[in-house]
């Protein structure tokens, strides 16, 4: 996960920086120096993170060519 792939995460799902840092179980310093790129946080910060995020309903898009990205869940997703 990339620091732009966490904001747009975010953004999608209409998290704040602090319900993340709740949800992953980490400091606000955490997600705020990861998302602007001040520091590199460990990988098991990060995918932490991305599980939060993922919980909430955010899928992640690989590298395919057409860079990745981020989108919501769909509900058939969701239940498989």
């Amino acid at each position: 996960m990339t620091p732009a792939q966490c904001r747009a995460a975010r953004a999608l799902i209409g998290m704040t920086q602090t319900e993340l840092a709740d949800a992953a179980g980490f400091g606000l310093s955490t997600i705020v120096d990861f998302e602007k790129e001040r520091r590199v946080v460990s990988s098991t910060a990060q995918i932490r993170m991305r599980e939060a995020l993922e919980s909430a309903g955010v899928k992640f898009i690989p590298e395919n060519g057409g860079g990745a990205g981020v989108r919501l869940r769909n509900t058939r997703e969701a239940n498989d």
